[in-house]
């Protein structure tokens, strides 16, 4: 978590905002649905990555619209991590790519 968003990914309103998030999308990955599979959604992410300029944008910061439940898989893929050597299931046997 980067420094300047730590406190606001610790506040009431964001806790209250991802819960809520999360059981309106069924807690279930978005991206994965997209695709036709059924994976659970891990992290809610923000689609405007945030940023010291809009940490205090509500609209970029608890709206819905901004939004996204996606698995761990989904959210490193957003977020330019390295790919993975192996593969998990939908059962959650692992095996290699």
């Amino acid at each position: 978590m980067k420094q300047f968003a730590e406190s606001f990914y610790k506040s009431q309103q964001w806790q209250k905002c991802r819960a809520e998030y999360y059981k309106y999308r069924g807690g279930l990955c978005e991206r994965c649905l997209e695709n036709g599979l059924i994976r659970p959604g891990e992290i809610v992410h923000h689609k405007i990555h945030l940023t010291p300029e809009n940490i205090s944008d509500p609209h970029i910061t608890l709206s819905f619209q901004n939004l996204q439940l996606l698995c761990r898989e989904h959210h490193a893929e957003e977020h330019g991590a390295r790919e993975r050597r192996y593969n998990i299931d939908q059962y959650g046997r692992v095996s290699p790519k």
